[in-house]
């Protein structure tokens, strides 16, 4: 049997798009590699992929553009008429404009009985699987004409869709769609792994992602430093305890929020920081509510605060903070903000937190900002869109401006420092979409920071701890109704792997 050429294991290094074109510049060129067989192992790599995800598929329509992502389909499709499918090519371009090793691919393809209609496809009824050819990574501006006109045929059929690459449409950098996108239910992705297939819309455009490097020297894989990292599992960086531990070795988390109407919010950071294993855990909260705000969760240590005094009086006893949760924008808010920042404490800033400081600016070695994409565009001054527009370069815009980690969440979580490389959490569900999960996110991290974990390691656990626990929850019971209390047992559960 032929070794398989593709994996869904998937490395962690990420590249833009100009990086994996020198990549294989590289190899075609210093390594002499000739570029008509990287293209063959390319195309004879997405076969494998489409036999495997749609072993019973008998007709299969492929669309090809013109540049190399389409010399990919042609070759392709041969192989298709190789294992005598019933193959129909949608030429977008025509062939006689076509150059170099896509020309090659496409005389192989007709030389082996192909046939193909110039255009776009009007309907894709009575085909099982379509192959996206069109564009590559080279893509940089908005799609239109007949090339859009194909996505959208595409994206109306109800069989199979396989991505060459990338999905057409797709920013290979920023993970945004360029007007319309091919949205597949397989990629398979070559060489080097595009950052845009991981956030953004790029999860959604994917499907399964499937990786084959051609059998490049490890020299072409080296050849550019990572832009990024991709986090796809979840990694326990707790050390055992010891014998002799005791609580105090654990640390001591103080969770500052929960204005009236939104106390839920500070008890559930509360209760992930003490099931991710902090060894005391206590909250900062109004008078009025603080008496039951722990009535189900006596553990949890609740005290009402009015003033600075009052808290500066918890602040020194407790080792790690994370403020903001149900924390509102009134003026005992901002108070109580504007101690824990001059406290010197390491700090989680969460929620308003984040919204009081796009108020108030200031920079910070010793915290970890948690913003979704609506926070973020606050911090920096800006519309959401330009957030999710470039999600990398929104993340290390705010930590540039504020100093420490920052943590943007959302479909593809980042997470940057200085002299950091960006990381890119690819686990976690759509079901993760309700109310409660940035609270548990921000108690995981203070959790963990308590137990002595660095910053950055802090970030990069809690982020796959708090997307790995969700995937638990709704492996058993359904993404649909998956609550941010739910994860709380599979946090235990995990921090003790």
């Amino acid at each position: 049997m032929q070794q398989s050429i593709v994996s869904t294991r998937l490395p962690n290094r990420l590249y833009r798009a100009e990086q994996v074109r020198a990549m294989d510049k590289y190899a075609i060129d210093d390594l002499g590699i000739p570029g008509l067989v990287l293209m063959q192992r390319a195309g004879m790599a997405a076969f494998e992929v489409l036999c495997h995800t749609w072993p019973k598929a008998r007709s299969i329509a492929i669309v090809c553009g013109g540049g190399n992502n389409g010399g990919d389909g042609y070759v392709v499709a041969r192989h298709a008429l190789d294992a005598r499918l019933a193959v129909q090519v949608f030429a977008l371009v025509p062939p006689d404009r076509l150059g170099g090793d896509a020309r090659e691919a496409y005389e192989a393809f007709v030389a082996a009985g192909g046939r193909w209609n110039l255009g776009p496809p009007s309907g894709l009824e009575g085909f099982e699987v379509v192959v996206d050819a069109i564009f590559g990574t080279g893509l940089d501006r908005e799609v239109t004409g007949e090339f859009k006109a194909a996505i959208e045929a595409i994206n109306h059929f109800g069989g199979g869709v396989l991505a060459v690459d990338i999905p057409s449409g797709l920013g290979a950098d920023s993970g945004t769609i360029l007007g319309c996108a091919v949205e597949a239910d397989a990629t398979v992705s070559f060489i080097g792994l595009k950052q845009g297939l991981f956030t953004a819309e790029g999860p959604a455009c994917c499907g399964r992602i499937w990786y084959a490097d051609l059998a490049v020297p490890e020299a072409v894989l080296e050849f550019q430093p990572p832009s990024a990292r991709l986090w796809n599992e979840y990694v326990n960086l707790l050390p055992p305890r010891r014998a002799t531990a005791h609580k105090g070795d654990f640390g001591h988390v103080l969770v500052v929020g929960g204005d009236a109407g939104f106390t839920g919010a500070a008890r559930m950071a509360a209760e992930a920081a003490a099931r991710t294993g902090a060894g005391l855990v206590s909250i900062a909260t109004r008078s009025a509510h603080a008496s039951h705000l722990n009535s189900n969760r006596p553990e949890i240590m609740s005290h009402g605060v009015e003033t600075t005094t009052e808290l500066q009086t918890l602040l020194a006893r407790t080792s790690v903070v994370v403020i903001g949760p149900g924390f509102g924008q009134s003026g005992w808010a901002r108070s109580l903000l504007q101690t824990v920042c001059e406290s010197g404490q390491l700090l989680v800033l969460d929620a308003d937190a984040l919204n009081l400081l796009a108020q108030n600016p200031k920079k910070k070695d010793r915290w970890i900002l948690t913003p979704h994409p609506g926070e973020a565009a606050r911090l920096l001054g800006c519309k959401t869109r330009q957030i999710q527009t470039d999600r990398y370069e929104a993340v290390k815009k705010i930590q540039e401006k504020y100093g420490g980690i920052c943590i943007l969440k959302g479909s593809g979580t980042l997470v940057t420092a200085e002299n950091e490389i960006t990381g890119v959490c690819s686990l976690g569900n759509p079901g993760m979409a309700s109310g409660g999960m940035g609270d548990v996110l921000s108690g995981i991290l203070c959790g963990l920071l308590a137990q002595g974990l660095g910053v950055f390691d802090a970030a990069r656990m809690g982020v796959c701890l708090h997307a790995a626990a969700a995937d638990a929850a709704a492996a058993e019971d359904g993404q649909r109704g998956l609550l941010a209390t739910d994860l709380m047992p599979w946090i235990r559960r995990l921090v003790n792997r």
